[in-house]
């Protein structure tokens, strides 16, 4: 069984903008390298092409311009990720230096930088033979085309990189993709959290910060020494994703099996090791992130120097989209790591995570709060059981902030009908 943790760290670094960036650099110059190599198995008869002769100009030409073209697409994704960060979050910016396409195309345009240069160097230094001349034209044919290509992306891309509703969909497109996988294994592929932990032994950090995955293979792995068949989870963890720990902070719990003979250090240390904790919350198993950020948004956008209401009320159709998603959860399935109790998901924490900022900071707007009342009311009903109780207490705060303010009578009055509608729409098990 492999562990996940592993997969999460490839990820991240793979997701990081030097990576691409260096990999397409070394892989232009790799091209350089092997035509030496490549150059005598051609026949004969390709070494009298009279178009290879023109190479050097061509590589001067592109050389000069792929530094510039590489110099300005830095700044204009510095200029966006400082628009994303403005006109939205600062939360979101690293959505935006995650983009595949941004990083590909800075690849493509540094890449054939480095394939020219070096391209240059081996003809002014005689290492190229008229075969490899040959060779090298056909390589700078493919590689400007990549660059053309590459340049076509690069403007199309442009029209909505960095632009508020390019950051808006990036994060709800994350927060949704959390919610999904949480909605497929709502305690993370284990099981709720059962029994008391008395003789337990707990866990704790040994640092602070934002606990950003749960190597949840590893525990399970971990769980399974346990000699014989256990009755239910030998692992229990106290909290959940995007939960900020210190070293005092519980992490988890080990039955005392596994936390008693020659081998506790090492299974309390592996059992550590498969929380990962960093400096910011991550989107992947914390889906009350991605709703935290998108309120953010939004409540930018309602503060007075903004003033653009029409963005609030876009977030909040989006957050409702994706607190919707828990509303479409199956039959569980099976646990997949059945040793390990998770604790799930408070709905009350998920709609003040989403509702609670809007509700404060758009209290005087009438359109804000209208349609954070119905939306509260739909979800109520879409799921009273799960959304019932935490969309009244919502639907409770958002009106009496909505009375401190000087709102219109009558805009209060609609206000408090789709309040006391939403409360009557309730069953009382709800």
């Amino acid at each position: 069984m492999i562990g996940t943790r592993f997969m999460f760290e490839l990820r991240r670094v793979w997701r990081k903008l030097w990576v691409r960036t260096s990999a397409f650099a070394l892989a232009g110059v790799a091209v350089v390298v092997l035509t030496p190599l490549v150059s005598p198995l051609l026949p004969d008869w390709l070494a009298e092409i009279e178009a290879a002769e023109s190479i050097e100009s061509i590589l001067s030409i592109l050389a000069s311009s792929m530094l510039a073209v590489t110099t300005f697409s830095v700044s204009i994704m510095l200029t966006a990720y400082n628009a994303a960060s403005v006109s939205g979050t600062p939360r979101a910016v690293s959505l935006l230096k995650e983009d595949v396409t941004s990083q590909m195309v800075l690849a493509t345009f540094l890449g054939a930088f480095l394939f020219s240069l070096f391209a240059l160097i081996g003809i002014r230094s005689g290492v190229f033979d008229a075969a490899g001349r040959v060779v090298l034209f056909f390589a700078t044919m493919w590689v400007t085309l990549a660059v053309v290509i590459a340049l076509v992306r690069w403007i199309t891309h442009l029209t909505n990189f960095g632009r508020l509703i390019d950051t808006v969909s990036r994060v709800e497109t994350a927060a949704a993709e959390a919610m999904k996988a949480r909605v497929a294994a709502p305690y993370l592929g284990g099981v709720p959290p059962q029994g008391p932990v008395q003789g337990w032994v707990p866990i704790y950090p040994e640092k602070s910060g934002y606990l950003c995955h749960v190597d949840m293979p590893a525990l399970q792995k971990l769980g399974s020494e346990i000699k014989g068949a256990p009755i239910g989870p030998v692992i229990r963890l106290d909290l959940v994703p995007g939960s900020f720990v210190h070293r005092k902070r519980l992490l988890a719990w080990l039955a005392p099996e596994l936390a008693q003979g020659p081998e506790s250090d090492d299974r309390l240390e592996r059992a550590r090791q498969a929380f990962t904790i960093g400096t910011a919350r991550t989107y992947e198993q914390d889906p009350r992130f991605g709703l935290s950020v998108l309120s953010e948004i939004a409540e930018r956008a309602l503060s007075p120097a903004v003033n653009d209401p029409g963005t609030a009320l876009d977030v909040l159709g989006r957050q409702f989209k994706i607190l919707d998603l828990w509303t479409q959860r199956g039959t569980a399935a099976e646990a997949e790591y059945p040793l390990v109790s998770v604790p799930g998901l408070e709905m009350q924490d998920l709609l003040e995570d989403a509702f609670a900022g809007v509700a404060r900071d758009g209290a005087g707007v009438i359109s804000v709060q209208l349609r954070l009342q119905k939306l509260l009311a739909a979800l109520a009903q879409t799921d009273p059981a799960q959304f019932g109780n935490a969309a009244l207490r919502l639907s409770d705060r958002a009106l009496a902030e909505a009375r401190k303010t000087d709102l219109y009578a009558e805009d209060l009055r609609r206000l408090e009908q789709l309040h006391a509608a939403l409360r009557e729409s309730l069953p009382p098990s709800a």
